[in-house]
């Protein structure tokens, strides 16, 4: 799955990706951007399938998980690179109640519904309503959710916008309106990579930074449990770079009932009319860096804790824990019911707008890893994940280091 030679291809191609058992056919839109940036999109939950971005070197590399086949992402609910709705995120025990009125939602996560259902917007064959390259490689998707579908109330018209940004930045605009008050909260689902999912590495020493004071405590389920938490001397504080991995084995229960990261950063300054920045995530191996800016009040990170290797994607790659993570900008989970929280109500005669900036460039050199060495990490690294080469290569260098230090004194080393 080669990245397309843009010196014999248009800027937007559009091909079949496969057939539904009824026939639909699933379309596949690619848009090609700079210096050889292209992203790959079906028409299937209008997923993201790829993205391929350069490194510090001009090396091109696919950064988000994905499948190789229709089949594979039908067979199997992922949400791997999705969109997802109607409502993103968890609604406590599946139920909200609008004007009076209470609304039971499927439940199907637990006692909880999550990312629109048992068949949301990422199960849903939506249709390309336009496509160009003017004035910028770009195609718009449009999906119309029925009043009751997966309970919730009122006609939905949804319309999605991929387009080129910057040459090598994607952005990712919603809208929709509705003929009854309703709720809404649309995201995009991928689960990135920088340094190329077609390779074995994992996102734990990808460094991360998120413009967010505070977050959302969860229950075991993943719902909230009250008001926002300053991320103040907590694992959750992003406000500066941080390793993904670094502080997963610390002794926080947030981090222990979910297996990692898995909960709702609240943004700086909360809706806001131009998406400005929320997060910032780095490769320091192959430099490629990737900056989401959004207008949503919060952003769900998920360091990928319940991939369990039941999945095979592209390139013939298991999916395991901490192999890839999600930035999700959103509104916050189980909004419905949190009257103190940013609204995720529409009404008719409103619109809902949700854009999204995904910015990708490349760091010209090497970073450290913030308040630890290299041979430290990798001992966390190693614990996470059961790397024994990178454990017995830290141990071998304590020891050399042991050694020439006693020597240096003029000590005998027994072991």
């Amino acid at each position: 799955m080669a990245p397309l030679d843009r010196t014999q291809t248009p800027k937007v191609t559009r091909t079949i990706f496969g057939h539904l058992p009824d026939g639909t056919a699933i379309e596949m839109v690619r848009l090609c951007g700079d210096g050889g940036f292209e992203v790959r999109i079906i028409t299937y939950g209008a997923v993201i399938q790829s993205i391929f971005a350069p490194d510090r070197a001009g090396r091109l590399a696919d950064v988000v998980l994905g499948r190789d086949d229709l089949a594979g992402y039908a067979a199997i609910r992922r949400f791997l690179g999705a969109t997802v709705g109607r409502y993103a995120n968890r609604i406590a025990n599946g139920t909200f109640e609008l004007d009076g009125d209470r609304y039971q939602l499927p439940a199907n996560d637990g006692a909880n519904a999550l990312h629109g259902g048992l068949a949301g917007f990422d199960r849903k064959a939506w249709s390309v309503t336009d496509i160009g390259e003017s004035p910028v490689p770009f195609v718009t998707l449009s999906y119309v959710s029925p009043d009751g579908e997966e309970g919730y109330p009122g006609r939905l018209a949804t319309q999605l916008s991929y387009s080129i940004s910057g040459g090598i930045g994607l952005s990712v605009a919603f809208s929709a309106v509705t003929d009854k008050p309703t709720i809404v909260n649309l995201t995009n689902h991928s689960f990135f990579n920088l340094s190329g999912v077609e390779g074995s590495g994992d996102i734990l020493d990808h460094h991360l930074t998120i413009a967010a004071d505070t977050y959302l405590p969860v229950s075991a389920a993943g719902i909230p449990l009250e008001a926002p938490s300053k991320v103040d001397a907590t694992p959750f504080d992003f406000r500066s770079p941080h390793p993904v991995g670094a502080r997963l084995r610390d002794a926080n229960e947030q981090i222990q009932i979910r297996k990692g990261y898995d909960h709702n950063f609240c943004l700086r300054g909360s809706v806001t009319n131009a998406p400005r920045l929320a997060a910032r995530l780095e490769d320091p191996s192959s430099g490629r860096v990737l900056e989401l800016l959004t207008d949503q009040p919060g952003v769900q990170f998920y360091s990928g804790n319940f991939l369990d290797g039941t999945v095979t994607g592209k390139y013939g790659r298991v999916h395991r824990q901490y192999d890839a993570l999600c930035l999700e900008p959103q509104r916050y989970p189980d909004t419905p019911n949190r009257p103190a929280f940013p609204s995720a109500r529409l009404d008719p005669g409103q619109a809902y707008h949700h854009t999204s900036l995904y910015r990708f460039s490349a760091s010209r050199r090497h970073g450290r890893i913030q308040g630890k060495s290299r041979g430290t990490y990798d001992i966390i690294r190693s614990l996470l994940v059961g790397h024994d080469r990178v454990r017995r290569r830290a141990e071998q260098q304590r020891r050399q280091k042991q050694t020439a230090t006693t020597r240096r004194l003029g000590l005998t080393l027994w072991e």
